[in-house]
């Protein structure tokens, strides 16, 4: 499964450390690719193993300081 998230709020390197670091730790999340987009939206591309939920991956981004604006499989 793969989901794409887009997210606001991103402007750096350590923004994307710190979003990559959180949704990592989701159960079964493979790796995560993030595109940075300074000072605009930012997308993720989440491979996993299993499907995640909207607000399991929404609380993961919440918790790196960041918003998902708009999620999709």
């Amino acid at each position: 499964m793969e989901t794409t998230l887009n997210i606001s709020g991103m402007t750096c390197g350590h923004c994307v450390a710190s979003v990559t670091e959180e949704l990592e730790a989701l159960d079964g999340v493979e790796s995560v690719n993030v595109d940075l987009n300074a000072g605009g939206i930012s997308t993720a591309v989440v491979p996993s193993s299993r499907a995640l939920t909207p607000a399991e991956l929404g609380e993961a981004v919440a918790e790196a300081g960041y918003l998902v604006v708009e999620a999709s499989a």
